[in-house]
């Protein structure tokens, strides 16, 4: 199968490109390399899929029909994985409107491009932040989620309302997977798990909003990725899915856990909790079970304990700053 990754250089897409890669399947990774984190961070995550011969990488965005104009008359594509888009909570405070462009016009060109090639296999990355501060637990895909709290889960709900509308239009078959926090090897450097692992590990201060009490369904990367190629398997129609561990933990409780596994205690700088962060997050994940197969098999302990030994072997201290 012929597939096009988008933002396949960042943390769930390069995980998944080599795993696609595993499988025997042909790559086109379309990604932009844009300035969020490190761009040689991203460079690193592709070190190894570069060196198959059926890995292409286009540089460029989602938002340039060029680019994408190329990457759809250069290259069949059976089945497109839509993962690039602008990430990150408090940040789209701060830009709305680069958060809208990037993640709904930028979905939209790709759509349309998809339509003028015939291509109409589509796996979506949403997001878990699209159920807002929902009262009901777990998150359920049938829950109502019109009062997202961020820019970031606004355009991520309008993105899967333009998916269902081509699913509609033009009989794509298409599945929304709505990610449940997810970490592991490879994880943006801004992210909690790593953030805190990484000035943990070096003795630094860590910045905890709130009171601790806040609560993640983290999920390990591995769990995602078998998630992605599960649905290869069953595309068909039009489908939301959550993706998650099915578990929760406290804020606190996973700053424990590190320590424990790190052998370090965390110096903790307490702040009120943020705009646009919510207390809980919870995925039932009963739909993922009965339609893809999907059974997540890391516990938060056995993930973190993964991605720390990634980090102390693996991380490149020339790119990230760091001194372990």
């Amino acid at each position: 199968m012929n597939i096009v990754v988008t933002g396949g250089a960042g943390f769930i897409g390069s995980n998944l490109i080599d795993r696609l890669l595993e499988n025997g399947h042909a790559v086109i990774c379309l990604d932009n390399f844009d300035d969020y984190y490190d761009p040689g961070v991203k460079e690193k995550n592709l070190i190894g899929a570069r060196k198959n011969k059926n890995f292409v990488l286009l540089r460029g965005d989602i938002r340039d029909e060029q680019i994408l104009e190329k990457c759809f008359s250069e290259h069949h594509a059976d089945l497109v994985i839509h993962l690039a888009a602008r990430a990150g909570v408090r940040p789209s405070l701060a830009n709305p409107h680069l958060y809208y462009d990037v993640n709904v016009v930028g979905t939209l060109r790709l759509l349309e491009a998809m339509r003028k090639y015939k291509v109409t296999n589509l796996i979506f990355g949403s997001s878990s932040s699209v159920y807002g501060n929902n009262n009901k637990i777990p998150f359920s895909e049938i829950d109502p989620v019109d009062h997202p709290i961020s820019p970031y889960a606004a355009s991520k709900k309008a993105a899967e309302l333009l998916c269902h509308t081509y699913h509609h239009l033009y009989k794509f078959n298409i599945f929304c997977l709505r990610f449940f926090t997810v970490y592991g090897q490879r994880q943006r450097p801004e992210m909690a798990i790593h953030h805190f692992v990484r000035r943990i590990l070096s003795g630094e201060q860590i910045t905890l909003f709130g009171d601790g009490t806040s609560q993640r369904d983290y999920t390990f990367i591995e769990d995602i990725i078998d998630g992605i190629t599960k649905c290869m398997n069953v595309l068909h129609g039009y489908e939301i899915i959550n993706l998650g561990e099915s578990q929760t933990i406290s804020l606190i409780d996973l700053i424990k856990v590190i320590e424990e596994l790190t052998g370090k205690k965390a110096v903790i700088d307490w702040k009120p909790m943020q705009p646009g962060d919510v207390m809980k997050t919870y995925a039932d994940i009963s739909k993922a079970k009965k339609i893809l197969g999907y059974h997540p098999g890391y516990s938060i302990r056995d993930g973190l304990s993964r991605f720390i030994d990634w980090f102390q072997n693996n991380q490149d201290k020339s790119i990230s700053g760091i001194h372990l």
